[in-house]
Order: structure tokens, then sequence, then C-alpha cells
């Protein structure tokens, strides 16, 4: 079993509840699969627990990870549909998402990870998971990257007094030993300041006011005539209105060169006023994820196989990233950490411009205000952060099985 200084520390703490700051890519999820089989080997018939903030998100993250980490031997059966596995002393684990609260009510539970806490509700833990523990007395493992000063924060910062059960532990990034400092620096370059103390420092970033307040009418508005080069367009589905900003690319530079506001539309629409503003040009366009999926007409046509017949490149992920990741991810184009400014809006897109300088987030939350600038700013975030995207993935090593 291989694990860093910082792992081990939390590995081996024995304190009931621990909360873990880290930066991205410490090895989070490698840990947790340790500390779930540790847990789950202790004793005959614990039942244990890993929740990320979706169903979709924990097969994703830890499923194959989990698999790998147990010993084939200690192995009696797994449900890759349910995600259970049940070892041979009978002890169950499987994996939950906290998408919907109510479904985890109810189970008597040894242990628990809540991974990526910040992105769950708070009541998954006060009203569900810890009345869970009580008749068992059983622990909990909290660990993720910082979300501003939420009920995460509550939780760590409670650690940190001294108390017999609970145990808090923050690390950064470069602690975690499994990104080299070279490429911590180039994210430093990429990222807007408070994106890189976030995510890489793993500091609690207070979140108030402003979602994009990198943006500068003064710095970052600039009159740019469309070259006649490829447009990326990013697009936003909603019905009133349907958002579209157009683009050119520049090598690391975005320049926003205009903008489509349809009220009352739909995507057929959209798609012949592109086509009308724009004939014989290259066209690419970076849509909602959820066009994947998303029935525009009794025929079952999806907005992505209307966009594609209508002959458009079309680059979509599989699934939406964080909302706080496209967010951060238009923050860091406008105005990175090391004052680079790569995102650039032409004047005539006054609805852009307009609901860069007034979104906001919710008061006392993270998360933005629905308030009518959330649209043009969401089909801008579709096109940044599929280009220039937060969650960069790093190859750690780690051993295919627990020995």
């Amino acid at each position: 079993m291989h694990l860093t200084d910082p792992q081990r520390d939390i590995f081996t703490c024995d304190s009931r509840f621990r909360t873990v700051v880290a930066g991205r890519r410490f090895g989070k999820t490698y840990l947790s699969t340790l500390e779930i089989l540790k847990q789950a080997i202790s004793g005959k018939n614990k039942n244990v627990w890993y929740i990320a903030p979706t169903y979709g998100a924990a097969k994703e993250i830890a499923w194959q990870m989990l698999i790998n980490t147990i010993p084939e031997e200690y192995i009696h059966k797994t449900n890759e549909t349910a995600l259970t596995v049940t070892l041979i002393n009978g002890s169950l684990i499987s994996l939950k998402g906290g998408e919907k609260p109510n479904n985890l009510r109810g189970r008597a539970l040894d242990f628990v990870v809540l991974d990526e806490f910040a992105d769950m509700r708070k009541e998954v833990w006060g009203e569900i998971i810890r009345p869970s523990l009580s008749d068992r007395q059983g622990g909990a493992l909290f660990i993720g990257t910082p979300k501003g000063r939420n009920h995460f924060y509550d939780l760590w910062a409670g650690g940190l007094v001294g108390s017999d059960t609970w145990t808090s532990f923050q690390y950064t990034t470069i602690e975690g030993g499994n990104v080299p400092a070279d490429e911590i620096e180039q994210a430093k370059m990429d990222l807007d300041e408070r994106t890189f103390k976030q995510e890489y420092c793993a500091e609690f970033v207070t979140y108030s006011g402003l979602v994009y307040y990198s943006f500068s009418r003064e710095l970052s508005v600039v009159e740019y005539d469309d070259d006649g080069g490829t447009l990326y367009i990013g697009l936003d589905f909603n019905v009133d209105p349907m958002s579209a900003v157009v683009c050119l690319r520049k090598g690391e530079n975005i320049i926003a060169v205009d903008e489509i506001v349809m009220y009352g539309s739909n995507t057929d629409e959209m798609c012949e006023e592109i086509l009308q503003r724009y004939p014989n040009r290259h066209i690419i366009i970076f849509p909602d994820p959820a066009s994947r999926q998303r029935k525009t007409s009794a025929g079952g046509r999806t907005d992505l196989s209307i966009l594609q017949n209508a002959g458009f490149s079309v680059k979509v992920k599989k699934r939406h990233p964080l909302v706080r990741d496209r967010i951060n991810a238009v923050n860091s184009r406008l105005l990175s950490s090391d004052g680079a400014r790569h995102l650039f809006i032409s004047p005539k897109c006054r609805q852009t411009i307009k609901s860069l300088e007034r979104q906001t987030y919710k008061e006392g939350t993270s998360q933005p205000n629905k308030d009518g600038f959330d649209h043009m700013n969401d089909a801008l975030g579709y096109l940044i952060e599929y280009i220039f995207p937060i969650r960069t993935e790093y190859e750690v090593e780690q051993p295919t099985r627990w020995t």
C-alpha cells in the first residue's frame, strides 16, 4: 500500500470524524477507497458507504478504483449496477450519490466517506448520515476541495478546536506530491488568483458579490473586427431567451465578436439565424451538455442532432462540468493570477457585457443567481470551459491492488 506522508497522517488518525481539505489531485479518491477497505475488513457485517455529490460521479470517480483496491480474495461478489461490493466477511460496501438526500435515509452505518462534501446539500450530513451512524457509533471521513465558506468549512473549522472526536487536515496540491511543481506554476499563470488559491492552495475563499469579478469594462471590452476565420459559438438552450455568444480564437485568446438573443424560440430557429448571419463559414458550436438528451420535437430529435444536421461541428462534453469549474474557467480567461487577460468582448455584445458585469451570488452562498444574466454567461462558459478546462487530470501512480 503506497501512501504519501500527508495521506498516511490521515489514514492512521484514529479520530471518529476527520475532515480533509485538499488541493486538486491530492489523491483524495485513492485515500478514500483505502479507508473504505480498512473499515470494511475491521469486523464482520460492516456497512460502509462512499457518497459523491451525484450517483454518476460515484460510479465514474470511485467504482473502478475501489475494485482495483480490494484484493480479489476478499471479494464475495460485486454488483456494478447497484455499485455494491460484498466481502467474504459479510461486510457491504456501497457507492451512493447525494443528489437525492431522502434516498439515503434509514440505514445503519459503520462508516461513510463524503467525497467533495462542499458540493452536497448541508442536510446530507446533519439530517441523514449523522443519525445513521449513531446506533453503531460509526465514523466519517469528509474530503474535498473548498467551495467558499459553506457547510464544509464549518465542519473543517470545528475540527481545529482540539476535540477528541474531530480532527481536521489541510493540504495544498504540491504537498500532496502527485503534481510536479512546474505544472502548478503553469496553473498559477493560467488561473485567476482566487481560483488558484481555492483549487490548488486549498484555501476557503469567500464567495460574495459579483460572479465574474475578473471582468473589467475598461480592460476586457475591445474593438475587434471579424476577420472571417473559424467561429466558435457557445450556446445556451433556455427558451426565454435562447442565447449564443459568437467568438474568434487567436491562440490563447478568445474574442467575443457577436451575440444572439432569441425569445420564445427553439434550436431550429437558432440554427437558421446563425447560418443567415454567417453563410459559408466554418462554425464550431459548444452547447449545453444537456443537448445530448433534450428532446425538441415529437420526432425525438435532440438539440445535438439538430445542430449536427444543420452542418455545424459540435463540441460537447458527456456530462455537465461543475458550475464552479465553468465560472472559474471564465474568470481565469478574463484575468489570470499572473495578470494576463485572454478573454475579450466586443462593444457590440451588449447583453454579454451586462451579464458579466451584473450576475451575483445568492447571499451567503456560492450559488449564482438565476436572475436573467445567467443565460449569456452560461453560453460563454460552455465554450470557455471546453477549450480551457479547469479540471486538468494528471496521472497519479498508484498500485492496482492493496498489498
